[in-house]
């Protein structure tokens, strides 16, 4: 997983992201992955966290910007929960 082939976070889709932190979360419930390793592919996962995190939250300020209102345009929170 953690190797010089891997796409840097910050140029990853959300999809792309999403998919590579589902892997992570799988080989470490699994056990079986050495501590090094492990602690590495945790650093990578939190980035990738944190990146989901970061796109999700502009999609959100994006939907919030087009909401339509009485008087034109209004901005209000997306309910994403």
């Amino acid at each position: 997983m953690a190797d010089a082939k891997e796409k840097p976070v910050d140029k990853m889709s959300f999809e792309e992201a999403l998919g590579e932190l589902e892997g992570i979360v799988k080989q470490l419930e699994a056990g079986e992955v050495e501590l090094e390793k492990s602690i590495t592919i945790y650093e990578r996962g939190a980035a990738l966290k944190a990146h989901c995190e970061s796109r999700l939250k502009s999609a959100e300020l994006k939907v919030e910007q087009i909401v339509q209102g009485v008087g034109g345009v209004t901005t209000e929170p997306a309910g994403f929960e």
